[in-house]
């Protein structure tokens, strides 16, 4: 069994599951430019109403941080958008909706129409990147036979699109969204789905991601180590967002395989 080694210490792997946006993906280059969409034809669609938002509303939705022309730069790692599912993220919008007297039918309704928009923008801009050092990472992963898989608050067909954009899709043996479980992150279901289907005991497995949600489903499910993967400006503060992470690291620089072989 090859050792995931994170700033020298050892952890025996024989599979490392993976968050997808924020982990494997800039969060903010498809999140931010996804969700700057939903709230632009939002507000469009509410100006023809004669309703409007107040300006201050929208980052507190989904816990965004704006710039001052509206762009998306930032987001709270324990807010609706970074850990909710696309359920959670209707659901806030729909609620604003019925409170500013549309029917939840109607709100329903509309907020639907805003993704639909927001996704056709998406397929055409496609604004995916890997974060840095996440490419090699897999293929040193891959070399050793580590079996990989992704576990994704998003819906599986959609994970699997931005893999394929990213051109990293090959690497993982499955994708696991959140429309196939019963219950999301922090449960455990996920992990243990991909476990039973990669054939490996939840304990023989790491998790890599960027919210507790992700650390605390680890926990829960038995997991060989909770990896948090946190920006380097966060300094300390990481341990904060990720007090459920076994170890933080800021670069998947800070991770190695090694053969169990190895001597030291």
């Amino acid at each position: 069994m090859p050792d995931l080694m994170i700033n020298n210490r050892a952890y025996k792997v024989t599979g490392i599951l993976f968050d997808k946006d924020g982990t494997l993906l800039d969060f903010i280059a498809t999140w931010g430019s996804w969700s700057k969409n939903v709230f632009n034809e939002l507000e469009q669609q509410l100006k023809g109403r004669g309703i409007s938002l107040h300006p201050d509303l929208i980052p507190s939705l989904w816990g965004t941080k704006h710039g001052e022309d509206g762009t998306i730069i930032d987001y709270d790692r324990n807010g609706p958008l970074a850990m909710g599912t696309m359920q959670d993220l209707y659901a806030v919008l729909a609620w604003q909706l019925y409170t500013k007297g549309l029917s939840w039918a109607e709100a329903m309704e509309l907020v639907q129409y805003c993704k639909k928009h927001a996704d056709r923008e998406l397929e055409r801009l496609r604004p995916a990147r890997p974060l840095p050092g996440s490419v090699d990472f897999l293929k040193s992963c891959k070399a050793f036979g580590i079996k990989l898989g992704v576990v994704t608050a998003d819906e599986t067909e959609a994970a699997n699109q931005h893999l394929e954009w990213l051109g990293i899709r090959p690497y993982f043996d499955l994708v696991i969204g959140n429309d196939l479980v019963e219950r999301g992150k922090p449960f455990p279901d996920m992990f243990q789905l991909a476990c039973r289907k990669l054939a490996i005991d939840c304990s023989e497995a790491a998790i890599i991601g960027d919210t507790n949600g992700d650390m605390r489903m680890g926990v829960a499910a038995g997991a060989a180590v909770t990896v948090g993967i946190a920006d380097a400006a966060m300094g300390s503060s990481a341990h904060l967002l990720l007090p459920d992470a076994k170890e933080v690291i800021s670069h998947y620089s800070q991770l190695k395989i090694r053969s169990q072989a190895h001597e030291d």
